[in-house]
């Protein structure tokens, strides 16, 4: 149809157009798109054997719908990517306020327009991406707001009667006619304006003061909500929500390799940045594995979900740790480092909310619990279990002592028993820090026999992921003070925690007997 040849109601008769709603009209594309095995909603990840389809099932039911999950589940974006589903143009009255169909004119000023000028009423054509309209759910939103009210400044500037339907100022539910409407967290609208969308979910009627007016108005509906919301903020009232033939619900990506790919193309980083850092596969593993810990962690409260936008900020965060170390050392090429994950945790600590427990604990130390037992998490993907070594230990007999190939670790846990130590700082020049992890015994021997095709960078990151592990499984002991983390054995840093403990004791009875 060549819409700039159509431009009255006339041409709009002889073209054949015949009108339909729009949700026959979503059915009709979508149908098209699966014969055609296209991908409904492009970007969407982790959904293909779950939303998706349910969601293509509800559409083609001609269902409105709600999309019932935590924080940060692409409730949202799904409802937007609707719009492509929709015909690139639909033909308006032109100037009407509720985009009405020529055909069937809802609104007073439409059936004026066409009543006075016939097939020369002048037609107006609305791209897809015009027919959306969405709000979020807050407690102050009103029924003007949504449906609409009288607007007595109209009145007095077209010198009409309130009793004239000219006067009525539409809410954005009539204006968004003939387009996909969304309402976000709708637990957070109070009870009786939900009350209000009873009968346009129902019959398509509005109600605006003392009009008898019925528009039956032609939209898709999509609410959202946060299963949190329910006991928090309030609810979704019953008669509402049984008015909604499809609740849909949402989830988090289910595998480490579908987060990795959200994050991957949620991110921004800067191409100055990729050629900059460069950022192994064991750190993108390490900061998604954060993530799945916070929601499962005793001091994350669960109800309220740990969002996507973790990982994706996370990520941006330890890129920028790394390139900010090498803008002061003025290095052209630099590469994330475990240590540069401390950088990280203000994108944690933002992105979490704690339970009392938690609160108690601190944000801070909450975050750098994730970090440990994510990286105490990975650790067994790379390299083998340290508890079972020490568990064969404990149970092994003095007549079989476990041989030094059994143990993988010993040699660098016998080095940090010698009295050693290894000090990483976060602003550490790579040739300074690959040189400090050089001089542990047994690291390289570790990771090159584990990784033998590793370059010397990822040697070095590998050399300090162990440091890392062995200390998560307390086989070493590690220490975070201010930019700098300290590497010991772990008995000689109990001990020498033990003596400070009993020195302040002894001060306390020294100076309780000195008054």
């Amino acid at each position: 149809m060549n819409i700039e040849k159509i431009k009255t109601l006339g041409d709009l008769k002889q073209s054949g157009y015949k009108p339909v709603s729009i949700k026959d009209e979503i059915r009709k594309n979508l149908i098209e798109k699966i014969r055609r095995k296209e991908n409904t909603f492009p970007g969407i990840l982790g959904y293909e054997d779950s939303v998706i389809p349910d969601t293509e099932r509800a559409l083609l039911s001609r269902h409105n719908i709600l999309f019932l999950g935590l924080r940060g589940q692409a409730k949202t974006r799904m409802a937007r990517q609707m719009v492509q589903l929709l015909d690139e143009y639909i033909p308006t009255v032109a100037g009407s306020e509720v985009n009405d169909d020529p055909m069937h004119p809802l609104s007073k000023y439409a059936k004026d327009q066409i009543a006075e000028h016939a097939d020369e009423t002048p037609i107006h054509w609305v791209h897809r991406s015009e027919r959306y309209g969405e709000k979020l759910a807050t407690p102050d939103v009103s029924v003007a707001d949504l449906i609409g009210d009288i607007d007595p400044i109209k009145a007095a500037n077209l010198r009409l009667s309130f009793a004239d339907e000219r006067v009525i100022h539409y809410g954005i539910i009539p204006r968004s006619n003939r387009s996909i409407f969304v309402i976000n967290e709708i637990p957070d609208l109070q009870a009786r304006i939900q009350v209000a969308l009873f009968n346009i979910l129902e019959e398509g009627d509005i109600q605006i003061r003392g009009f008898k007016l019925r528009m039956p108005l032609d939209i898709l509906f999509v609410f959202t909500a946060n299963p949190e919301d329910y006991t928090n903020r309030g609810s979704i009232v019953t008669p509402l929500k049984d008015r909604i033939q499809s609740q849909i619900l949402t989830h988090y990506p289910k595998t480490i390799e579908t987060s990795l790919a959200i994050t991957e193309q949620e991110s921004h980083v800067l191409e100055e940045q990729k050629a900059r850092v460069n950022v192994s596969d064991l750190v993108k593993r390490l900061i998604e594995q954060v993530a799945f810990e916070a929601r499962s962690n005793e001091y994350v409260d669960k109800k309220s979900g740990v969002s996507a936008r973790l990982t994706i900020a996370a990520f941006e965060n330890a890129v920028s740790s790394a390139e900010r170390r090498a803008i002061i050392h003025d290095e052209k090429k630099t590469q994330i480092w475990i240590s540069d994950l401390a950088g990280v945790i203000p994108s944690i600590t933002g992105k979490i909310e704690l339970v009392y427990e938690g609160e108690q604990e601190g944000p801070y130390q909450v975050a750098l619990n994730l970090l440990d037992k994510a990286i105490r998490t990975q650790f067994l993907t790379w390299f083998p279990n340290p508890e079972t070594l020490k568990k064969r230990k404990s149970s092994s007999k003095p007549s079989l002592p476990i041989k030094e190939d059994d143990n993988p670790y010993k040699a660098i846990t016998k080095w940090f028993d010698g009295g050693n130590q290894v000090d990483l700082f976060v602003d550490m020049k790579d040739a300074e820090k690959i040189q400090a992890l050089y001089k542990v015994d047994g690291l390289y021997g570790l990771v090159k026999k584990f990784f033998p095709h590793a370059n010397e960078k990822e040697n070095a990151l590998m050399m300090e992921f162990v440091l890392h592990g062995l200390a998560a499984y307390s086989l070493i002991s590690k220490k975070v003070i201010e930019g700098k983390i300290e590497f010991k054995d772990l008995i000689g840093s109990m001990m020498n925690l033990g003596k400070m403990n009993y020195s302040a004791e002894d001060d306390d009875l020294n100076e309780d007997d000195f008054r």
